[in-house]
């Protein structure tokens, strides 16, 4: 098993941050590795509640994610299992962030743990760091700082 950690200074509180990570409309706004859409989001936010996102490619490819919240803090802290649909990855791991107020906005600070190989790993940080580019994007775009 290995993990993963990306921190991103966004230009929004974190109260802004966290409904981007919680809501349906926040999350078809960023989820995914590209520039592709999403095309579902079904949210339950509560502990015990479920999550689940499915979003298009650009090369075409479906991706569709789900589990369950396992911590929720708001506006500093989210915890949830995650499991691909399908045989992309094979068992569970834990995906949590961790938000901070600082100057400029947040410190968002992702740690995807319990990835089954260096493989997965590497595949989840290429999607990760994707999908935070794509949320910066939206938060400076919707001027989402005040």
């Amino acid at each position: 098993m290995t993990s993963l950690t990306l921190t991103r200074r966004l230009k929004a509180r974190p109260s802004i941050v966290f409904d981007a990570l919680t809501t349906p409309a926040g999350i078809a706004a960023w989820w995914g590795p590209d520039d592709g859409p999403v095309l579902l989001t079904e949210t339950d936010l509560r502990v015990g509640g479920r999550f689940r996102v499915r979003f298009r490619m650009l090369d075409g490819s479906e991706h569709e994610s789900s589990g369950e919240y396992l911590e929720i803090v708001r506006p500093e802290r989210l915890a949830m299992s995650w499991r691909w649909a399908g045989n992309e990855d094979p068992g569970e791991s834990r995906l949590e962030f961790r938000l901070r107020a600082i100057a400029q906005g947040t410190e968002l600070t992702l740690t995807h743990s319990r990835l089954h190989d260096e493989d997965t790993r590497r595949s989840h940080e290429q999607g990760w760091n994707g999908a935070l580019d794509k949320l910066e994007r939206h938060l400076n775009a919707n001027g989402d700082a005040e």
